[in-house]
């Protein structure tokens, strides 16, 4: 199954447009306090016990993390374990979103 994406600016028209989506991130905790989206926070390590909240009736469930890679590698899991077909990465992370949607956020 193929990983799909969205960009961070479908991401922000999606916030703007308020559209039916849920954003988790799976960053740890101390990233997370660092800068976040506002999303949802699943750390990586606890995804195993935690599958469930990924099922959503949510039109699409976006996850990131710093740069798309741990996401998209626990979608991957996600999508062979559970079959899920709403689960969407995002594309360059929170570093993309820093970069090209709001410049005043830190980066690490």
């Amino acid at each position: 199954m193929e990983i799909k994406s969205v960009t961070v600016q479908q991401l922000k028209e999606m916030m703007d447009k308020n559209e039916d989506y849920v954003l988790i991130d799976v960053r740890e905790q101390h990233e997370y306090d660092l800068v976040n989206l506002k999303g949802e926070l699943i750390p990586i390590s606890l995804v195993p016990g935690q599958m469930e909240k990924f099922d959503r009736d949510a039109a699409k469930v976006v996850v990131h993390c710093r740069s798309g890679a741990r996401s998209g590698n626990i979608i991957h899991q996600i999508q062979q374990l559970r079959g899920y077909d709403n689960l969407y990465n995002l594309e360059g992370g929170i570093l993309a979103w820093a970069k090209e949607i709001d410049t005043s956020l830190p980066t690490y």
